[in-house]
């Protein structure tokens, strides 16, 4: 068996695995899409070749600015293979490429509310997530996904909180700040692998590069002048999505997590959106409490396969 990257003459073969959607994100109408905007590539996609036939295929996506890609979309195979094994070799492979510094790449898998009570589900999660930590990404996060439209109503404006745009450096202050006692695996893991101070710089870095805009970020203080945290509304390929808030240790437990996902709420309609998106860990529990009283829905679960904390 031979392992390569993806080249334009499998097109039709692509197309015909991707048929099987399975638990895989990857359609064939985004999967055109996203090759011309560069969120996907052929030497992003890497297949296995057994005499000259493909047998497995998993594609990548990747901010179209990134020299690499960030997540696995899609694994395939055809019938009769040992799928654990050779996905394991095939997305070992692709891990192997990629730079040893920056970002981790991980799997995304998207699934259902109540996934567990759905065998056909569960049986083609199982062997993903096997092959997934036979190649390294052994951690499992389990996130809720959460998603606001007019229907839900909009929440009330904070009238606890003003809200400033800043520069640069201050929003680094803040995030390195909102860091410490964070209750996202995510950020745990980035601060476990580079510090408090890279992973401030790489969370500033990340939403610098998302195609939301700039001028949308708010850091927020409260009455007396002091700095209570910030709001940072963003968006991805996809459209809108709440992007980061977070809350100065010395001022939680006080619910404002609710004034500002109000306000990143507030700012992402003045610019016309209509659908909103965001993810929280399920353990969680205080920001999945904030995005229920302030009307998102919790719609679908995302479980991301990572490496472990090094």
């Amino acid at each position: 068996m031979k392992i390569r990257a993806a080249v334009e003459a499998d097109l039709d073969t692509i197309h015909t695995l991707i048929a099987d959607q399975s638990l895989n994100t990857v359609t064939r109408e985004r999967w055109d899409s996203y090759l011309l905007t560069g969120a996907y590539r052929y030497d992003w996609s890497w297949v296995v070749e057994d005499d000259g036939r493909i047998i497995t295929l998993a594609i990548w996506w990747g901010m179209e600015q990134f020299t690499h890609p960030f997540s696995i979309d899609g694994l395939y195979a055809v019938p009769g293979i040992d799928r654990v094994a050779v996905w394991g070799s095939l997305i070992r492979h692709a891990l192997d490429t990629f730079p040893t510094d920056g970002e981790e790449p991980e799997y995304h898998i998207f699934l259902p509310n109540g996934w567990r009570d759905q065998p056909s589900v569960v049986a083609s999660l199982e062997p993903r997530l096997a092959a997934a930590a036979a190649a390294g990404l052994s951690e499992l996060t389990e996130r809720l996904r959460y998603e606001w439209t007019p229907d839900f109503g909009l929440p009330a404006r904070s009238a606890r909180l003003r809200f400033e745009p800043a520069d640069d450096e201050a929003f680094l202050d803040v995030f390195r700040r909102v860091i410490e006692g964070s209750l996202d695996a995510a950020t745990a893991r980035a601060v476990a692998r580079v510090g408090v101070e890279g992973a401030a710089k790489e969370e500033l870095e990340i939403y610098q590069s998302m195609p939301g805009e700039r001028s949308w970020w708010r850091l927020a203080y409260n009455a007396d002048g002091a700095l209570v945290g910030f709001a940072l509304p963003s968006a991805n390929n996809g459209g809108p999505v709440v992007g980061y808030l977070g809350v100065l240790p010395e001022h939680r437990g006080h619910r404002y997590s609710d004034d500002l996902l109000a306000e990143i709420t507030h700012l992402l309609v003045e610019t016309g959106a209509d659908r909103i998106r965001a993810d929280t860990d399920l353990t969680n529990k205080p920001m999945a409490a904030s995005f229920e009283r302030l009307g998102y829905r919790n719609h679908a679960v995302r479980m991301v396969a990572s490496y472990p904390v090094r």
